[in-house]
C-alpha cells in the first residue's frame, strides 16, 4: 500500500529549504568597507589605475568600498588604497622601486603607509607587514599604479653624489 502526502507538505519544505540557501548567500556577502575619498578622488587618472586594481593581493580578496577612488582586499581589510592623495615631495624615507614604480614607505605600528612617488595624482597603500607581506602588495599593485604616469624618480645617495652642485 502507497502513503499519499498532501500535495502542500513539501511546499513548506521546499520554502524552508530556499530561505535557508539564500540567507547562508547573503551572510557570505561583506558591507562595503568605509574607506575615505582621498583629496583629489575625482582626478580622471586615477580612472586607468582603478579599472587595471588585481581580483586579490595574496589570498586577500577585492571588496566593495564606499568611496571613489578607493579599493579594500580581504575581509577584514587587509590593504586598503586611496589613489588622490596629496603628492610627496622630496623626502629621507625610505622609497622602493618594486617593478617601475616607486613608493614612500612610512613604518608605522602596525600600519605601514606606502605612497606612490612621482606619479600625479598619488596613490597611498594602508597596510599591516604582520598580515600581509609588503613585498607581495607591492609587487600586485605595480601594474595599476603604473598606469599613472611617472614624472619623476626616487633618488638614492649614490644618485645625489652625481647631481650638479649648482656652481
Amino acid at each position: 500500500m502507497q502513503q499519499h502526502r498532501p500535495t502542500g507538505f513539501l511546499r513548506p519544505l521546499r520554502l524552508g529549504a530556499a530561505a535557508a540557501a539564500v540567507g547562508l548567500a547573503l551572510s557570505g556577502c561583506s558591507p562595503a568597507v568605509d574607506v575615505p575619498p582621498a583629496k583629489d578622488a575625482a582626478n580622471a587618472a586615477c580612472a586607468p589605475m582603478m579599472v587595471a586594481l588585481p581580483d586579490s593581493i595574496g589570498e586577500a580578496k577585492l571588496r566593495k568600498t564606499n568611496s571613489q577612488a578607493t579599493a579594500a582586499w580581504g575581509d577584514p581589510s587587509l590593504v586598503v588604497l586611496r589613489c588622490g592623495v596629496n603628492v610627496p615631495g622630496p623626502t629621507t624615507d625610505r622609497c622602493v622601486s618594486v617593478n617601475g614604480v616607486d613608493w614612500v614607505i612610512k613604518e608605522g605600528d602596525p600600519v605601514w603607509t606606502l605612497t606612490t612617488y612621482g606619479r600625479e595624482p598619488a596613490t597611498e597603500i594602508l597596510m599591516d607587514p604582520n598580515k600581509i607581506s609588503s613585498a607581495t602588495v607591492l609587487a600586485e599593485l605595480a601594474n595599476a599604479a603604473g598606469k599613472v604616469k611617472a614624472v619623476r624618480n626616487c633618488v638614492g645617495l649614490s644618485d645625489a653624489a652625481t647631481l650638479p652642485t649648482g656652481q
